[in-house]
């Protein structure tokens, strides 16, 4: 417990502490409450974490675009900025080169993440599984378990819910030793030669081009490799944002030449007289530039399988993998059912819940739900409310599409298939309204031009907007990052 003035202030429980509950954890005791995170690693594994930091990278490495005036994900990134939040500030300072995207380098940023909360005066890490619904005598749970919750509480959550299903799958992408690429075959360039946000990422990219003939005798191998089944899970969809690359390969020859294999933007410069077919794009990984992950290339493609078709790639022949793609189960509610707009259970008020298992996809999407859920949760334990950010921020956008942004059924309630996993995007932003948008020289916009400005000015009233809603919020000073 902490003590404000006379007040005494019970702990605020967070079930999990991957992006989500770590960021939930860092707001509330910044805001001056107790936390106590419980962390079921290392004391039962998953499927898919290698380490017992928090806020492991299971999957990319990648936080996408750090673009906040003309992309939506740039956006949540500077909005989570101004937030003071953990995740980003760790994010910005273990980046690595990726072009206009902001990478990490993923060790480094776990355990940074996992040093602030553990030597935060207000936080308490326990290592050990929830394995049920949360105890009565936590009077404010926030369950941030993500796309990885273990069976025991799954289950609790659908007896509680009613719900009949949790669970779709998600992929892992393979990393590569860098000294283990042909480089006579394969160059560093960013497509279209774009820099990064920090101005010098204009090479983040190393490029693997093919030919048609190779590109259809990849293709013909990924359909007939053998890959992992789970029949348990049998049924269970993909997320469309993480597709196995056999499964777009499934979809038509031509799918992944023009998903991640696309050759637009890019020069080959051992050939530059020939366009490339298909490219296969690598991204750095750690701060050494000694490891990069195969961008789009999550796979469930058996490890055997993985090796020797990946190595039909032009200039990775000889790839040695750091670690091979796999696949494992990811898990989200239906929100807009069970939530109400403090993101607390409406069966349960007691208890919120944060991060992917709420229905939004992404790291970033992730960590920003428990930075408000963190929020939240605090104001109430100081006698406060503080509402969700207004929806036209990206940060209000995602949480009016898990509470309500969304199509419902005859009877006026979200169905479970209408309601599906969700990066952040411009869709999800209120429009900003009839504009008269014109270029330097005086004449309207149109088009693509005029798609872009429109971004900008939603980027900038999300910004102003979300400065109103964190000037409404008291708090003590922050620790900082």
């Amino acid at each position: 417990m902490a003590y404000i003035g006379r007040m005494t202030i019970e702990p605020i429980h967070i079930i999990g502490g991957g992006m989500a509950g770590s960021e939930a954890a860092w707001q509330a005791a910044n805001l001056g409450v107790p936390v106590v995170i419980h962390e079921m690693r290392p004391v039962r594994k998953t499927d898919a974490h290698h380490t017992d930091g928090l806020a492991e990278l299971v999957c990319s490495n990648s936080f996408r675009s750090d673009d906040w005036e003309y992309n939506a994900v740039g956006l949540l990134h500077e909005e989570m900025r101004r937030a003071a939040g953990l995740i980003i500030g760790m994010g910005d300072r273990h980046r690595v080169p990726a072009g206009s995207a902001l990478a990490v380098d993923r060790d480094a940023f776990s355990a940074d993440v996992t040093a602030a909360l553990e030597q935060h005066p207000l936080v308490t890490v326990e290592r050990g599984e929830v394995d049920g619904w949360p105890p009565a005598a936590w009077s404010s749970v926030i369950i941030a378990t993500g796309p990885l919750t273990s069976d025991t509480l799954a289950r609790a959550i659908l007896a509680k819910t009613g719900e009949d299903s949790l669970a779709f799958f998600d992929a892992i992408a393979p990393i590569v030793h860098v000294e283990s690429i042909d480089m006579s075959k394969a160059w560093k360039q960013s497509r279209y030669d774009k820099p990064g946000p920090g101005g010098d990422g204009a090479e983040a990219y190393i490029n693997c081009p093919m030919t048609k003939d190779e590109y259809e005798a990849f293709i013909a191998a990924l359909l007939a490799a053998p890959k992992t089944e789970f029949k348990e899970w049998e049924g269970t969809p993909y997320f469309e944002g993480c597709l196995p690359i056999e499964v777009m390969a499934e979809r038509g020859a031509e799918t992944l030449r023009y998903g991640p294999m696309k050759p637009v933007g890019l020069t080959n410069p051992h050939d530059p007289g020939v366009k490339a077919w298909a490219v296969v794009q690598l991204r750095q990984d750690n701060k050494l530039a000694t490891l990069w992950n195969m961008v789009g290339f999550q796979t469930k493609l058996k490890h055997g399988a993985q090796q020797e078709i990946f190595r039909m790639i032009p200039g990775l022949a000889d790839a040695q993998f750091a670690r091979l793609g796999g696949i494992h189960r990811n898990t989200f509610i239906n929100s807009p059912a069970l939530l109400d707009a403090q993101l607390r259970l409406k069966s349960d008020a007691r208890v919120r819940f944060a991060g992917q298992v709420t229905g939004v996809e992404g790291y970033v999407e992730s960590a920003a739900m428990g930075l408000v859920a963190g929020r939240m949760a605090a104001a109430e334990r100081l006698g406060r409310r503080v509402e969700a950010p207004p929806a036209t921020t990206a940060l209000g956008a995602l949480v009016n599409h898990i509470t309500g942004g969304h199509l419902l059924g005859e009877s006026g309630v979200a169905k479970r298939g209408s309601f599906q996993p969700m990066n952040v995007n411009y869709g999800l932003l209120p429009d900003i309204g009839p504009v008269d948008l014109k270029g330097p020289d005086g004449k309207r916009l149109k088009g693509a031009d005029r798609g872009r400005a429109r971004k900008r000015l939603m980027s900038v009233r999300a910004l102003n907007d979300l400065g109103g809603w964190l000037q409404d919020q008291k708090s003590p000073e922050p620790v900082s990052v």
